[in-house]
């Protein structure tokens, strides 16, 4: 055994095998050591090998997923090794051969290899999100990027630069990436920012060539030109896939469909670092709650959240579609009752491409084609209620033309109807899927095993009848089986009735002599023995009739998958419509105006985010304008700490992400000329990964903001300049704002500390002075958040370190220091400065000494108010204000 186990792992040396042994996947070696740590399962020893016991754990096979699923998210692959045949199986085909049957070995193969962009199954993925196995290929500079979804079969391709390859994988967020060994090396620098799953592969694997074959072969096509213009980094990244899925799924043909191809033009451009700091899909730790897209789904089926994912990770950048979106968003904003209607039917809508991919590889059950009957009748419910409704139906001509069924799939919807139970088994090899009437042989199979006693009962009646002996029993035991049992008196009776049949041995009734007691003999007829068959083997027969249409069905929807997907896909449209609908009518959100000015005019804008969370407080969140055009492209926001700044720039970012998304935006209006790029420059990180200071992560970051942005983009820039020296940093901030301004001339939101910067307005024509507004109050301040024209003149740093509670020797010092810095009496060297100063000691001392408490507060320390009447009350009141005068 252990040898045919050497055999297997030799061919995948890279993967934890999973060996099948009876109810058991065991693993061994080093395999079991890793597998054992990770799972944390008990690790025991099978054998010796060179005088040292074997390394030994198991998981059981009838609930191994949950111990898969670990494995493959601490990065292991797993190729699943099952036995190919029973151990009856092993023995013939051992006689065949020749061979002795005593220790025959059954054979094993891997029918799979399980990798984290290789998963189908429901308790592996998660029913929200997409899992995308990616493929990177280098031709002329260039980078080829395809990406598919096994689990639904999306198939995508794109060129890119390689200088924006990190921020096309942060958009597609792939859990797996295909790469040559040289690739792994030539860009180590930017993949070893991705969280990403990376899979070398041997670099002869993404041939052009062959990888065109791998594309030909699959899609049984003579030309790819049928897809569209790709390159050879496309064909190249594309095949590589294929050949990946077919390698890892062992010759089972997935659906895939036609890969199609996106450009870099057809969807706003957003870099990785603003990606991150816009906290799109994920917050900065990692996780999803808090998120943009956690925060505005609403969302009703798997496929419509994972559609929503994909609109707010690559907005639109074509006004029409853009439009298109907002058209049936709007729709369903106007009419509250069939957006209701649709979000009820949709509830009913199971995944269809998912439940379609597992069966199409040979990992599904009944319940697969019944989530895609149930999924087919659920969109012809949708599209008659679009059809018929009040809504305008030329708007969702388009989608409804999708759900428009085929007389060939309606057939397969019929026949899933009849065919399947309302609620089947998740596995095939269970049974009972299949509905009474549909098969009259499987039904006299069911009555056949149900009814057996029955039938018996009624055969002895007959056989009591024909032989004329009302004591005579049909009978049962592990050596005859079946058998006619009468006392020896009667024996003689039936022996003289089967002689009288010896020329008639066809007869049903014939009794044949099986066996003679002393005090019973034993008979049995050639009816009785075919109904013992009829019945051993009925439960085996049903299974293979049922398992044999449910392959029929199997075959049939599989050969009208791109139908099916195609249903599936729009009703996650028309999910992301609505939800986006219910998301707006609940939120107040509004319909923006997109079109091709350079405008970005935000009437009431509001973080969507932040007013969320503020909402769940029965807080109201202070909305702000913000209006950038050709006459004031660049908005100079000054103003303190904790004041709002970073928000507003957030939310308008956050607002132009959402409008080319297709959503409505949280504003009274909004006006945005569609946007091409959009970076944000918002917080600060340093980068360890690459030894990459604070400051150096943030000039990275501007440089690629100023060598990138062009006149379409928005641009949001906070505190630029803030992690160096400060006149260092003055210089910089001062010089990208004259870049933005002059070269770049976009759309900018620039907020920062160094109030020097406001004297830029006098020269730079479409530059305007914004601050936060502040209220001062008996030497508090007051944050206003709001956005006001003007400019602040100081940051009220201090007064935000005192809230913070910085201890009040230290807010002290700095008052006293910042006095001084700020007076004009100001000396040219540190040094004076210090010499104007007191000594930081003498603060501190005056802090710390003992407080002696005055006979006010000691009166007031030994009030008890709850024991006070009013009177009482009122009398010490009295006493107190005559201690204070005396005082």
């Amino acid at each position: 055994m252990m040898a045919q186990y050497h055999v297997l792992k030799s061919d995948h040396p890279n993967c934890l095998l999973f060996y099948r042994m009876g109810d058991f996947y065991e693993l061994f070696y080093d395999d079991a050591v890793k597998a054992s740590e990770i799972l944390n399962i008990t690790l025991t020893q099978r054998g010796k090998a060179q005088g040292n016991g074997i390394p030994m754990c198991g998981v059981p096979f009838h609930a191994y997923e949950p111990y898969l699923a670990k494995l493959i998210r601490a990065g292991c692959k797993v190729a699943i090794c099952e036995q190919t045949e029973t151990p009856d199986q092993a023995k013939a085909r051992a006689k065949r051969e020749g061979r002795s049957t005593s220790k025959t070995l059954v054979n094993r193969e891997a029918v799979r290899i399980v990798t984290q962009g290789t998963l189908t199954e429901d308790n592996l993925l998660d029913a929200r999100q997409n899992n995308y196995l990616c493929a990177l290929s280098e031709a002329t500079g260039e980078c080829g990027v395809a990406w598919l979804e096994l689990s639904t079969g999306a198939f995508m391709v794109q060129t890119t630069p390689v200088a924006h390859l990190r921020a096309v994988l942060e958009r597609i967020d792939p859990s797996e990436i295909l790469l040559s060994d040289k690739m792994v090396e030539k860009y180590h620098e930017i993949l070893v920012l991705s969280e990403h799953k990376l899979s070398p592969q041997p670099t002869s694997l993404f041939n052009s060539d062959n990888a065109a074959q791998h594309l030909k072969g699959f899609f049984n096509v003579d030309t790819l030109e049928s897809f569209g213009n790709f390159n050879r980094a496309e064909i190249s990244a594309a095949g590589s896939l294929i050949d990946y899925v077919l390698r890892t799924q062992k010759g089972k043909i997935p659906h895939i469909s036609h890969p199609e191809k996106m450009t870099s033009d057809s969807v706003m451009e957003i870099d990785a670092a603003t990606r991150k700091s816009l906290e799109l899909i994920r917050t900065l730790s990692g996780e999803r709650k808090g998120s943009l897209l956690e925060t505005i789904d609403r969302t009703i089926t798997g496929s419509g959240a994972r559609m929503l994912q994909s609109c707010i990770s690559a907005p639109l950048a074509n006004i029409e579609k853009i439009n298109r979106r907002l058209d049936r968003v709007e729709c369903f904003v106007n009419d509250a009752d069939i957006r209701s209607i649709i979000r009820d039917f949709l509830r009913g809508c199971p995944d269809m491409a998912r439940a379609l991919s597992r069966i199409s590889v040979d990992r599904g059950g009944p319940k697969d084609l019944c989530m895609i009957r149930d999924g087919l009748a659920q969109s012809e419910i949708i599209r008659a209620e679009i059809q018929d409704g009040n809504i305008t139906r030329s708007i969702f001509e388009d989608l409804l033309k999708h759900l428009q069924q085929n007389p060939v799939l309606s057939d397969l919807q019929d026949q899933l109807k009849q065919a399947l139970e309302d609620n089947p088994p998740a596995l095939a090899r269970d049974g009972g899927f299949i509905r009474t009437g549909y098969s009259a042989k499987l039904d006299d199979l069911r009555l056949l095993r149900d009814k057996s006693r029955q039938l018996i009962a009624a055969l002895q009646g007959k056989y009591q009848k024909d032989a004329g002996v009302t004591a005579l029993k049909i009978k049962f035991n592990n050596v005859l089986g079946y058998f006619i049992e009468v006392s020896a008196k009667h024996g003689d009776k039936l022996m003289l009735k089967a002689g009288e049949n010896d020329n008639n041995a066809q007869q049903n009734n014939h009794f044949v002599h099986r066996q003679t007691l002393a005090n019973v003999v034993r008979f049995t007829t050639v009816e009785l023995s075919e109904l013992e068959r009829d019945i051993s083997s009925a439960a085996e027969k049903i299974i293979a009739i049922e398992n044999d249409i449910f392959a029929k069905m199997v075959q049939r929807a599989t050969n009208l998958s791109e139908e099916i997907c195609t249903i599936a896909r729009t009703i996650a449209a028309i999910d992301v419509s609505a939800a986006l609908a219910e998301l707006a009518q609940n939120m107040n959100y509004v319909r923006p105006k997109i079109d091709q000015s350079l405008n970005f005019d935000i009437i009431e804008g509001r973080h969507p985010v932040v007013e969320t969370v503020l909402q769940k407080q029965s807080v109201a969140f202070i909305p702000n304008h913000c209006n950038l055009n050709p006459e004031q492209k660049l908005w100079l926001l000054t103003g303190p700490n904790m004041a709002g700044k970073s928000t507003f720039l957030r939310q308008n970012a956050l607002i132009a992400i959402m409008a080319q998304a297709g959503s409505f935006v949280p504003a009274t209006s909004a006006h945005i000329g569609v946007i091409d790029k959009c970076f944000s420059r918002v917080g600060a990180s340093d980068d360890l990964a690459r030894g990459q200071s604070t400051f150096m992560v943030e000039m990275v970051e501007t440089a690629s903001i100023l060598n990138q942005s062009t006149e379409r983009s928005l641009v949001i820039l906070d505190e630029i300049g803030r992690g160096t020296a400060t006149y260092d940093g003055l210089s910089i901030a001062w010089a990208c704002v004259e870049y933005l301004h002059n070269k770049n001339k976009c759309r900018s939101l620039f907020a920062t500390h160094y109030h020097e910067l406001t004297t830029l307005e006098e020269t730079l024509n479409t530059l305007s002075c914004h601050t936060v507004q502040v209220k001062e109050w008996e030497d508090e301040i007051i944050f206003m958040h709001k956005v006001i024209k003007g400019s602040a003149d100081r940051s009220y740093g201090i007064h935000v370190a005192q809230l913070a509670g910085i201890p009040s020797a230290v807010i002290s010092r700095s008052t006293t220091i910042l006095e001084l810095l700020q007076s004009d009496k100001r000396k040219n060297t540190p040094q004076d400065i210090m010499n104007e100063l007191p000594l930081f000691d003498v603060i501190l001392a005056k802090e710390t000494q003992v407080h002696e408490p005055s006979v006010l507060e000691q009166q007031l320390t030994d009030i008890d108010p709850d024991a006070l009447s009013p009177r009482d009350a009122l009398e010490v009141l009295y006493a107190l204000k005559n201690t204070l005068k005396t005082d």
